[in-house]
């Protein structure tokens, strides 16, 4: 191999200073990532195309090269390259090894790793042989990293799955930082609370995917629609061989109906799709991080798994790139921003259907449950109360915690904490 095909890649080798150009916004709550740079487990990070993983992989060679690691110890690679195709790892390895770093150490970035087939066994090799790298890795497909690594790489990894921007982060990139002790305390200056509400709707409709954030907005929708065909047809349709028209159509019915329940028999009637084509491209779709299925909730198994699913999308814009829609969705936005943002944070997560439903089911640490509605509105439906009561009713002392998040609605009343999606959004961050 040639090492003038990884030059393009690792700029820094002919200027340190380039990478200035690359490593973006920081995002705090992944600083600890920025960190792991320093142990010899591999980092490895997934998460949706596009939420940011190339960009913290940029952060890290920033920070090596800030604390005097010569450039040439560095190693980047995104393994997408066409020009890399017929080049394994041991070629890329060996070509590096040769031509520029022969003994010192060597920190090296493999992004979207899952391109190299028995990428794995090849890093469990090293790491075991105890060979002078540290291996940083990225990808966007769920299943093929955990399944991999999960049996090979045991106990020889450290993994952050990320997500698009955060609420709370989205108001960092706009210059909003409120204190997090006065929102407890209902302390906020006017003039913030005023920019805070402004952004939480342009929240809800255009999303947190980085890039899109610094478009101007007749190139946001045009950006999203790219990042959905991308996440479509790199991850999904070109990966496992799927018809590209079913896939596209299933894909878009499911944008549509969001926060909904998933019934096959519907989708099957609409689509004329078979049932199992229905399971296997949601199984892909899950993937690569663009839906995620919600289960009911019961202490039976049997019972959970035999209630039907909801559904619900990786970003809010996105879906309103490419779905069809008649109104601006609010509800269902504010009820899919609530569900990411307690995925994000590796809740343990399930929905509750009796008489009435609760969007969200918390089990907690502790095994208490905390139950969540979101009402996005002021005037509160009723059936948003009595559905919490009842599963208060069920569960009884089980229960920690019930919560209706509203627009602007903040009281305590029936038991039941009332906050704004925004006041919610910033302390769950």
């Amino acid at each position: 191999m040639n090492i003038s095909k990884l030059n393009e890649w690792n700029p820094w080798w002919a200027d340190r200073n380039a990478i200035s150009e690359l490593v973006g916004k920081s995002r705090p709550v992944y600083v600890q990532i920025i960190d792991s740079i320093e142990i010899k487990e591999i980092t490895i990070l997934t998460g949706v195309r596009r939420s940011g993983k190339s960009t913290l992989l940029y952060q890290m060679i920033d920070h090596l090269l800030k604390n005097g690691v010569d450039a040439k110890q560095i190693l980047f690679v995104n393994l997408e390259d066409k020009k890399l195709s017929k080049d394994d790892l041991d070629d890329i390895y060996l070509a590096y090894r040769k031509e520029l770093n022969p003994d010192k150490k060597a920190y090296i970035f493999l992004d979207e790793i899952h391109r190299k087939k028995d990428w794995e066994s090849w890093i469990r090799k090293k790491y075991d042989l105890k060979t002078p790298d540290k291996f940083v890795i990225s990808g966007s497909c769920s299943y093929l990293l955990k399944k991999e690594y999960s049996t090979l790489l045991t106990g020889r990894n450290v993994s952050y799955e990320i997500f698009p921007l955060s609420f709370e982060e989205f108001l960092l990139f706009k210059g909003i930082t409120p204190d997090r002790s006065d929102l407890k305390k209902g302390i906020l200056v006017e003039k913030t609370k005023f920019s805070i509400l402004k952004y939480t709707e342009e929240y809800l409709e255009s999303g947190g995917f980085p890039e899109v954030f610094f478009k101007s907005e007749n190139f946001k929708i045009k950006l999203l629609e790219q990042y959905f065909d991308d996440i479509l047809y790199k991850d999904i349709i070109d990966r496992y061989n799927l018809n590209s028209q079913k896939a596209k159509d299933l894909a878009l019915f499911l944008m549509t109906n969001f926060t909904g329940f998933i019934s096959l028999r519907n989708i099957r009637t609409a689509l004329g799709i078979s049932y199992d084509t229905i399971k296997d491209y949601l199984s892909y779709y899950k993937e690569a991080f663009l839906f995620f299925t919600l289960d009911h909730f019961s202490y039976s198994f049997k019972e959970q798994k035999t209630l039907p699913s909801k559904i619900y999308c990786i970003d809010n814009g996105v879906r309103n790139a490419v779905s069809f829609k008649f109104s601006k969705d609010l509800g269902k936005l504010a009820e899919n921003s609530v569900f990411i943002e307690l995925k994000s944070r590796k809740k343990d997560l399930y929905y509750w259907k009796n008489k009435r439903e609760v969007d969200f089911v918390i089990k907690n640490n502790d095994q208490t449950l905390t139950a969540l509605n979101v009402s996005y509105a002021d005037e509160i439906n009723e059936r948003e109360i009595l559905s919490l009561r009842e599963f208060k009713l069920q569960y009884k002392n089980k229960v920690k915690e019930l919560v209706l998040i509203t627009e602007n609605t903040e009281k305590q009343e029936h038991g039941i904490i009332f906050i704004p999606l925004w006041k919610w959004l910033l302390l769950n961050g």
